[in-house]
């Protein structure tokens, strides 16, 4: 089984315009990104999409394996399926370009799953313990089966905690996937969902399809950077996480 790492790299955020080419420690938060995926050991190939030439260069001047997408992308997806549709690959996991501190691990147990042949995508989630992290819209919530397949995903709190007798495990929604080759180049060609557009999640997009998603819980909690603030927090971890 041949897997991939993709990371889509956009330059123009729009929270935070060149995020990924601020300066993390010695290197540029995307350069972080790409050399602890390979780092990682389980890829046969790591990949940068991005549309600006000023990553593309960062990544290709340090010996990195970088594309520039040929149009304008709506989303992730839709830039990670251009830059592997003529490839020859099984499994693909999109990494974040805006979470540079990756655990090997958490990567490891996502792409087990794949040894199932049913499993079409997977994804992770990590528990919820602050009652204000459960009630932040920015924060995506998922439920499962007893399978482990996503039923829902919202910014909504679910499940509703009606019987207070009973205790309520929430779960947060960490936005890493994987994907057979197929399954993301369906994805792209379908269009978006009546659920995807209420919620502005593209993951909805597969169950309203009938694809079901396979959760991976983890008890890594990503350090993702959307904010000024995230940046210097994410230094901070640098620092006692050298």
């Amino acid at each position: 089984m041949k897997k991939i790492a993709v990371i889509p790299a956009r330059y123009a955020a729009t929270r935070f315009p060149a995020k990924l080419m601020q300066p993390l420690g010695q290197k540029t938060v995307i350069r972080t990104t790409y050399e602890n995926t390979v780092a990682t050991g389980l890829f046969d190939e790591v990949l940068v999409a991005t549309d600006s030439r000023i990553i593309y260069e960062e990544i290709a001047a340090h010996g990195g394996l970088v594309v520039m997408s040929k149009k304008e992308h709506e989303s992730g997806s839709d830039r990670i399926a251009e830059a592997v549709s003529d490839r020859e690959v099984d499994v693909i996991v999109n990494v974040q370009g805006d979470e540079p501190f990756i655990n090997r691990q958490t990567i490891a147990d996502l792409l087990s799953v794949f040894e199932d042949p049913f499993v079409q995508v997977a994804s992770l989630m990590h528990p919820i313990d602050h009652p204000e992290t459960i009630l932040n819209p920015n924060v995506v919530k998922v439920v499962t089966d007893n399978s482990g397949y996503a039923l829902l995903f919202s910014r909504s709190p679910i499940p509703f905690h009606r019987n207070i007798e009973t205790s309520c495990p929430y779960f947060r929604h960490i936005g890493v996937y994987a994907y057979r080759k197929e399954a993301l180049l369906s994805f792209v060609q379908w269009p978006v969902g009546t659920l995807e557009n209420i919620e502005k999640l593209e993951q909805l997009r597969y169950l309203e399809n009938g694809v079901r998603i396979r959760m991976v819980a983890t008890p890594f909690e990503a350090v993702g950077i959307d904010t000024p603030e995230d940046l210097e927090k994410a230094r901070e971890f640098l620092q006692t996480n050298p």
